[in-house]
């Protein structure tokens, strides 16, 4: 018995059954390649290229223009930012199906009578904080329920969801407020070395995700808490407060959002930001950050947001109908969800179970 144990003790990493599945996913390059961030960007890019070359053949000039770039580029801006902030909730296994309604939300109060006369008589930068403070507050909102509630983050958001929109239908009475601030409207729709000032705050946006995700302690405890949350708790991470600030990060570029909305549509009303938060998941998801946590990517947030505004963008060319850009777009999400199972890295999912 004893030399049974021993030998079992003795055997190296990989040769027992329970190993097999990842030595064998380390001794295959292809599949290591792909299951590592230069595999799935490199992947995103060909995608890419692929629909650009779509567009191209199917439409032309019309799609290969500079005016066409840049509304593509302008469309992803405004939830590529959001879908920067789902990203760190997404990486640490959470979810925030709120971020649309609290987007609408955001312009809604921002947009009143009395905030817009209030700036005119001061600075227009009140309207900014208004949207800002509006998302973080119910960013607060939701990462108190979920963190020392102990609600289940898919229907805290999803109570936020229908709460946020009905508090802007209510307040807005249904209808669609103007932005009457010439100095804030002056300014969002300001080219800044001709190019819009919205792609450079989405910009700006992601590369502070980046470096937030990457090079800081926060960064690594989103991922520690994505791939086990107890033995985060166990080495001495503030879980719940962490799980907080996530959620106010989310309600952040939610906010963020809402200013870009403002500026590129001039008005503020409840059916901004309607069904956002699934390109926001699906761009996310594309991008090869995972659904379970444990691993997420800002680079790859980005490339799935462009892909997608780029989709968009090819079928509204050709005329093809709502139903199948749905259609296509599920499809997508599909087929990277599986991807996802097919490649992810074993000692990942491990950690995340």
């Amino acid at each position: 018995m004893s030399d049974q144990k021993t030998t079992a003790l003795e055997q190296p990493p990989g040769s027992g059954p329970a190993d097999d599945g990842a030595g064998r996913s380390r001794g295959n390059p292809l599949r290591q390649f792909l299951s590592g961030s230069a595999g799935r960007n490199i992947g995103l890019i060909i995608a890419l290229a692929v629909l650009f070359i779509v567009g191209a053949v199917t439409s032309g000039e019309r799609f290969l223009n500079l005016d066409n770039m840049l509304t593509i580029l302008r469309y992803a801006s405004i939830f590529g930012v959001i879908a920067i902030g789902a990203t760190f909730v997404i990486t640490a296994g959470g979810i925030d199906l709120s971020v649309g309604s609290v987007m609408g939300l955001t312009t809604v109060m921002a947009t009143l009578t009395s905030v817009q006369l209030a700036a005119t008589n001061s600075s227009w930068l009140l309207m900014v904080a208004v949207a800002l403070g509006v998302g973080v507050a119910a960013g607060l909102v939701n990462g108190v329920i979920i963190a020392y509630g102990n609600v289940v983050a898919f229907i805290a958001t999803l109570a936020m969801l229908v709460g946020a929109r009905g508090l802007a239908e209510l307040i807005s009475g249904r209808s669609t407020q103007i932005v009457t601030n010439r100095d804030f409207l002056s300014v969002m729709r300001s080219n800044v070395l001709g190019v819009p000032l919205l792609i450079w705050i989405f910009l700006l946006v992601a590369a502070a995700g980046w470096f937030l995700l990457n090079r800081t302690t926060f960064g690594r405890r989103t991922v520690a808490i994505g791939g086990n949350r107890e033995a985060a708790r166990l080495a001495g991470i503030k879980v719940k407060r962490h799980i907080v600030w996530l959620y106010v990060l989310s309600g952040l570029t939610a906010g963020i959002a809402g200013i870009m909305m403002m500026g590129r549509t001039t008005a503020g009303t409840s059916t901004h930001g309607l069904l956002y938060e699934l390109e926001v998941i699906a761009a996310v998801v594309v991008g090869g950050t995972l659904l379970i946590g444990g691993r997420g990517t800002i680079v790859g947030t980005v490339l799935g947001v462009l892909l997608f505004s780029t989709l968009i963008n090819v079928f509204t060319q050709n005329n093809l109908d709502t139903s199948v850009q749905a259609v296509a777009r599920g499809a997508i999400i599909v087929v990277a969800v599986l991807l996802q199972q097919r490649f992810a890295v074993p000692g990942t999912r491990k950690a995340s179970t």
